[in-house]
């Protein structure tokens, strides 16, 4: 079994979306951690807000297989993928981190780059496992996120589960 790290985001319709997401996860998988949920603006285009949060769960799957059940999942839930890259979300499945892989692999390229990159990322990844290591940095999630720049993206906790 692998464990893998998946940052779910959502701003379109976002709290069914992310419970429905959530739901289909479980199904698959089975236990899932549940980082907090976080609300922030829209990275990249201007559009209503977003919740994230991030999801730590083990599989046999590999990151193809991986890939395309999260795609199926997304799909199942509106995910529309015509248009700009930056764009409205019903929902967004990433995989943030599978095992210690590092690479590319199935068109995915791991570990995503968004995970020093964005807040909404880093943070929760930094809550659910403060101690388990960057891939390739070799930092922990929690240093990460204590040098990260608090101004360069805001975001709060909301009250979700």
């Amino acid at each position: 079994m692998t464990q893998v790290f998946l940052g779910l985001g959502s701003n379109l319709e976002r709290e069914k979306n992310i419970r429905a997401g959530l739901l289909a996860l479980k199904d698959v998988f089975g236990d899932l951690t549940l980082s907090q949920v976080y609300e922030s603006e829209s990275v990249g285009f201007k559009g209503s807000n977003f919740y994230n949060l991030v999801v730590s769960l083990q599989t046999d799957l590999t990151i193809a297989e991986l890939s395309n059940t999260l795609k199926k999942i997304e799909d199942k839930n509106g995910r529309v993928r015509t248009g700009p890259k930056y764009s409205p979300r019903t929902l967004d499945i990433d995989i943030l981190t599978y095992g210690d892989f590092v690479g590319v692999e199935a068109g995915v390229d791991l570990p995503r780059a968004e995970i020093i990159e964005n807040a909404f990322v880093l943070l929760p990844l930094s809550e659910l496992a403060p101690h388990e290591l960057h891939p390739t940095l070799q930092k922990t999630y929690a240093d990460l996120w204590a040098s990260y720049d608090p101004n360069a993206q805001l975001l709060w906790r909301i009250d979700f589960f």
